[in-house]
C-alpha cells in the first residue's frame, strides 16, 4: 500500500530583499495578503491536503515567523474577557500544536535543493511534500489536495505544472514531456530556467512538489547546478528512468507569484474580490480608477 504524504517542508530561508525595507526586520514568509500571512495560505492548503508534520527551514532573523505559530495566551485573554470569540477562532488557525512544526537552520544560501536536503533527518524514508510560500494559488480544490489525490494513483514524484508564455519559460524549471495524459504528465525530462530558445516545452514547475526520499539521496551527491546553487530539479530529474517516475500535474487553479511586486499586488485585489466583505467597496474603487484613467487619455 502506497504511504500517505503527512510531512511537508516549507523552504523559508531567503532574505526576501525583492520587499526591501520592509523585510529588513519583518520575514517576507509573514508579510499580510489582504489579513493574513503569506505562510498561512500555504500551512491551510497543506492541511486540507493531510499534511500533520511541518518542517520549516529557516535562516538568522526569522524569530517572528516562528512566533507567529505560537499560542499568545495573553491575547487570547483579552480576546475572551471582551467577548471577541470570532477573533479567537482566526486565532486557532495561526495556532500549532507541540511537535507539530520543526524549524531546521540553513546556514549558507545554496538554493532550494540544498534548503530541502537539510531537512533530511526528519523525512526519514517516507514521501514528503515541498511547498513555496511564495506560490499563492487561488483554487477551489487547494492545489496540493489535488496533487495528494493524483499521486493516490501514481506514486513516484509529482510537481506542479502551468503553461507559461515560451518567452517565459527561462524563469522556471521546464519539463520535457514524454507522455501528456491531461492533467497528468510522464516526464522525460527537466531543465532548470533554460533559454527561451532551448526550452523543452512551456510547462513550467511552479512550488509545489510530492517527492519521494530518493530525491534526498539524489541531494546527497549534487554539485552546484544554474546560477551557482543546488538544484531540487536536479535532484528530482535523476530519478527520471527509475521505479519513483516523474510526473507533472497540471493543477486547476490561478497561481500568483508573491516573490514579486506585481504578482503580490495582484493577489492582493484576487483574494480581496473573493471576499464578501471587501468585494463592494474595492469593485467601486477599481472601477472609479479605470475610469480616471481612461478620461485622462
Amino acid at each position: 500500500m502506497r504511504r500517505k504524504v503527512t510531512k511537508a517542508i516549507f523552504p523559508v530561508a531567503g532574505l526576501g530583499t525583492r520587499f526591501l525595507p520592509a523585510t529588513k526586520s519583518v520575514p517576507k514568509e509573514i508579510m499580510t495578503l489582504v489579513d493574513r500571512p503569506l505562510v498561512q495560505y500555504a500551512i491551510d492548503e497543506a492541511r486540507a491536503a493531510g499534511i500533520k508534520e511541518f518542517i520549516f527551514v529557516t535562516s538568522r532573523g526569522k524569530s517572528a515567523l516562528e512566533d507567529y505559530f505560537d499560542h499568545s495566551p495573553v491575547l487570547e485573554q483579552e480576546l475572551r474577557k471582551k467577548g471577541k470569540d470570532d477573533l479567537l477562532e482566526i486565532l486557532k488557525d495561526t495556532n500549532m500544536d507541540s511537535g507539530a512544526i520543526a524549524y531546521i537552520r540553513q546556514h549558507k544560501a545554496l538554493g532550494l535543493g540544498h534548503a530541502v536536503w537539510c531537512a533530511r533527518r526528519l523525512i526519514g524514508n517516507e514521501p514528503f511534500a515541498v511547498m513555496l510560500p511564495d506560490d499563492v494559488i487561488a483554487a477551489e480544490t487547494p492545489c496540493l489536495q489535488q496533487m495528494v489525490e493524483a499521486y493516490a494513483e501514481t506514486g513516484g514524484n509529482m510537481v506542479a505544472a502551468m503553461e507559461v508564455p515560451p518567452e517565459r519559460a527561462s524563469a522556471y524549471g521546464v519539463l520535457d514531456v514524454q507522455e501528456d495524459m491531461g492533467s497528468i504528465v510522464q516526464v522525460k525530462g527537466m531543465v532548470e530556467k533554460p533559454k527561451a530558445n532551448e526550452a523543452p516545452s512551456n510547462l513550467a514547475v511552479i512550488g509545489r512538489y510530492i517527492l519521494s526520499p530518493s530525491v534526498l539521496t539524489n541531494l546527497n551527491k549534487m554539485k552546484s547546478g544554474a546560477g551557482g546553487e543546488i538544484q531540487l530539479t536536479d535532484a528530482i530529474a535523476a530519478d527520471i528512468g527509475t521505479d519513483s517516475t516523474v510526473y507533472g500535474y497540471r493543477f486547476r487553479g490561478q497561481r500568483f507569484d508573491c516573490g514579486s511586486k506585481a504578482g503580490f499586488l495582484q493577489a492582493t485585489v484576487a483574494f480581496a474580490l473573493a471576499r464578501d466583505d471587501l468585494r463592494d467597496d474595492l469593485s467601486r474603487y477599481l472601477r472609479d480608477v479605470v475610469q480616471q484613467d481612461k478620461a485622462a487619455e
